[in-house]
């Protein structure tokens, strides 16, 4: 990736989106930031500002449109047009199916889903103009296999790969790639966080189940997301790139 494009990243304050940011911002690309954790928002600008990173960091909501159309307004003030969305941002919950209230699945479709229709579809006009824009969506393997206790979540991530894939068929025509990265298990804080409450097991154990046997790390993700926002990756699209270490195949 030679040209230095404008990123912006959902859900970049920790994890995965993190990572991406990180890698992106090391490349030269001017990159923003966006999450509603703004603590953790402004620290981590701070930290790759400090290294001479171009970013902008945003408070906003993927869940609403305004506060999405609000800060690509000011992505657009301050970098320029946008050629690049990593459609990241999501959250997962353990819930019983039969214990799950309306509101509970509503707003796990609203985060995740709507979430990356929000954030892809206010960036697209800009691509659209320069024909040219690269989409990755990160998804989940539980939209792949299923994930007990956590049907909202599920649901939201098959819904995010599915658009995905339409979305691949519809832009291709404007020069605009569209991919989708279905993480399993990564060693971020919210996985940690959910080991430490008992949700899920330590991830340690969970690795022996993995191929490669170890968790993934939000660097995997990211040289896979920055491979596939490249143009070596021009003829790559509707794909889930499964960056798992062979757990689902």
């Amino acid at each position: 990736m030679n040209a230095k494009r404008v990123v912006v990243v959902t859900g970049g304050a920790s994890g995965i989106g993190l990572g991406i940011c990180k890698l992106f911002s090391e490349n030269g690309h001017p990159v923003a930031m966006l999450d509603v954790q703004v603590q953790a928002l402004e620290r981590e600008a701070a930290a790759l500002r400090a290294g001479g990173a171009n970013i902008i960091a945003l408070k906003a909501d993927v869940s609403s449109r305004k506060e999405v159309e609000e800060a690509y307004a000011a992505v657009r003030r301050s970098l320029g047009p946008i050629s690049i969305v990593v459609a990241n941002a999501g959250y997962s919950r353990a819930e019983a199916f039969l214990a799950m209230s309306q509101q509970a699945w509503q707003q796990m479709i609203d985060v995740n889903l709507n979430g990356a229709f929000h954030s892809i579809q206010a960036a697209v006009p800009d691509m659209v103009e320069h024909k040219w824009g690269r989409i990755v969506t990160i998804s989940s393997n539980a939209a792949q296999w299923g994930a007990a206790d956590r049907a909202h979540y599920a649901a939201a991530k098959g819904g995010v790969i599915g658009l995905t894939k339409a979305l691949a068929r519809e832009l291709a025509v404007h020069g605009i790639t569209v991919n989708t990265i279905p993480p399993s298990l990564v060693d971020t804080p919210l996985a940690r966080r959910g080991a430490a409450a008992g949700e899920v097991p330590p991830l340690e154990v969970i690795a022996q189940h993995i191929p490669i046997a170890r968790p993934g790390t939000p660097e995997d993700i990211a040289n896979a997301c920055e491979f596939l926002c490249s143009d070596k990756a021009s003829y790559i699209t509707g794909q889930e790139i499964n960056v798992n270490g062979g757990i689902y195949m």
